[in-house]
């Protein structure tokens, strides 16, 4: 066996209550804001009819609602869209077989007499139905995902990571839908697709920290749990920090000039790898320790050979 020296190591384990406690209150609040506020889902899931319209000069939103609700768009969600003279509005599903096309004309007109210079920059549209479908397939999509991971960790380590693992993975995606309900962001078809990315993200990080774990207890001649696993989150540290600072780095750059389309998939990544990181050090490792996982249950059990005793006689 090799003995690992133990100074430098940072004493993770020491906060994790603390840092559990912290998680807890989190979730609660990002719970209470679900509750509350609801999400904002976008046109990929509510369905109806989503149209930009860029105005000559700084549009006056107040009097874009009046028109609007006076034309008979009474439902209308009016919004700025990347600057002041960019108004994106969104449409209730209309009964009838109204197409696309004639409620942006008839909008377009409305739109007018506020200012005669309007212009339509786009349309979309998406029908109640499948709209309610993404909703469930995205809601099935993350579901069979954290199923999928409880299985390949319980398999590849042991039952108390695979829930440490699942419970980090729940906890990320918590907090970022939580964050969308607080703010009250529209959450669409993107937003889902970075939640999918942040769920990856976050399971590499747990795994490289459990396969530390898992090797440090083979090897290092100490019989406490909680400084095997200061050591082993600390020999990932370096490797934790570089890849999450590179990976923010990108995604500052895509928050800030990737444009108001990708606004939202790049906040809910930003957070998501924050919090994936955090929840990678502590919520993993803290849960697998609190279901009091030990050095004897990821180490191999030695099987005796047949007739291994009377190979040793003279």
């Amino acid at each position: 066996m090799q003995l690992l020296n133990v100074k430098g190591t940072i004493g993770f384990m020491a906060k994790r209550k603390i840092a559990m406690v912290f998680s807890s209150i989190l979730i609660l609040a990002s719970v209470v804001m679900l509750f509350v506020n609801g999400l904002n889902f976008g046109l990929d899931f509510t369905g109806g009819t989503s149209v930009e319209v860029g105005f000559s000069q700084s549009a006056d939103l107040k009097k874009v609602r009046t028109v609007l609700n006076d034309n008979g768009f009474k439902d209308a969600s009016v919004q700025l869209f990347g600057s002041s003279t960019e108004v994106l509005i969104r449409l209730a599903p209309r009964g009838g077989d109204i197409k696309a096309e004639e409620i942006g004309n008839q909008l377009m007109d409305a739109m007018k007499l506020v200012d005669d210079k309007a212009q339509m920059r786009r349309i979309e549209f998406v029908g109640p139905s499948v709209g309610e479908d993404l909703k469930e397939q995205g809601g099935l999509a993350m579901l069979t995902a954290l199923i999928c991971i409880l299985i390949y960790v319980a398999m590849r380590f042991e039952w108390r990571f695979a829930i440490g693992a699942v419970a980090a993975l729940a906890h990320d995606v918590t907090l970022t839908i939580g964050l969308f309900a607080l703010l009250g962001l529209d959450f669409d078809l993107t937003v889902l697709a970075a939640i999918l990315a942040v769920i990856g993200y976050s399971l590499n990080d747990t795994i490289v920290v459990s396969d530390r774990i898992r090797e440090n207890f083979r090897k290092v001649r100490i019989d406490d749990t909680l400084e095997i696993i200061n050591i082993s989150l600390t020999q990932t540290l370096n490797r934790t920090l570089v890849t999450s600072i590179t990976t923010l780095l990108v995604l500052i750059a895509l928050f800030i000039w990737g444009g108001q389309i990708i606004h939202g998939f790049a906040t809910a990544l930003l957070f998501g790898v924050f919090v994936g990181t955090y929840s990678s050090v502590y919520v993993a490792s803290a849960v697998a320790v609190a279901l009091g996982v030990s050095k004897e249950d990821l180490i191999p059990v030695e099987v005796e050979k047949e007739g291994a005793e009377f190979e040793e006689m003279p």
